[in-house]
């Protein structure tokens, strides 16, 4: 199911209406849906390289109302709506592991690793941030940073080196985000045994 999933969202990006696909799939990825809004940006920028941080700036801001919409479920719709979602994805088992191990401080860098590197996923993390009631604006700044940044570094390297960097971003770019989320992980850990 998912390759076949994946496959359909990258054709979209041929078509006339991938601006709007890429909206609507950015905003999905961060409530529900588990293809990441990456696999649409990529091939519409390298088509359209002068639109490269539109592009960005629009997946940008669907993330964001995206990731609203997943907190604004996991505080006044968990049962109903955010317990079938993440058990239908298999990641029901997560979200509890982590809800009943997390503080605020917590809630925000998973917000930080998962806007950076999908780790843990998007949605499960947003969702978790409202059940926990984090701030809304703390929850909108750091989503809006990290998914800004992720974006507008993807648009960057590709603006920057094409089609040739395409690789790198697909199969390295995951890593090294998820690399620097261990990084931050560690530096927070040790920040906690200090103080």
């Amino acid at each position: 199911m998912l390759k076949s999933l994946y496959t359909w969202t990258l054709t979209l990006a041929a078509r006339p209406s991938a601006a709007w696909w890429l909206a609507i799939i950015a905003f999905l990825e961060s409530s529900i849906f588990l293809v990441p809004a990456d696999v649409l940006l990529m091939p519409m920028i390298l088509s359209r390289p002068h639109r490269a941080w539109r592009y960005a700036l629009l997946a940008t801001v669907f993330s964001v109302l995206g990731g609203i919409a997943g907190w604004f479920i996991g505080r006044f719709a968990f049962e109903s709506i955010a317990r079938p979602v993440l058990a239908f994805y298999g990641k029901l088992d997560t979200f509890e592991q982590l809800s009943a191990s997390v503080d605020y401080k917590t809630i925000l860098l998973l917000l930080i690793t998962s806007g950076l590197a999908h780790l843990p996923p998007i949605k499960v993390v947003t969702i978790l941030a409202g059940v926990v009631n984090v701030s809304l604006g703390t929850f909108v700044a750091s989503a809006v940073i990290t998914r800004g940044g992720r974006f507008l570094l993807i648009a960057w390297l590709l603006n920057r080196y094409g089609e040739a960097i395409r690789d790198f971003i697909e199969k390295r770019l995951g890593l090294l985000s998820a690399l620097a989320a261990a990084a931050l992980i560690g530096l927070y850990g040790l920040y906690k045994l200090m103080h």
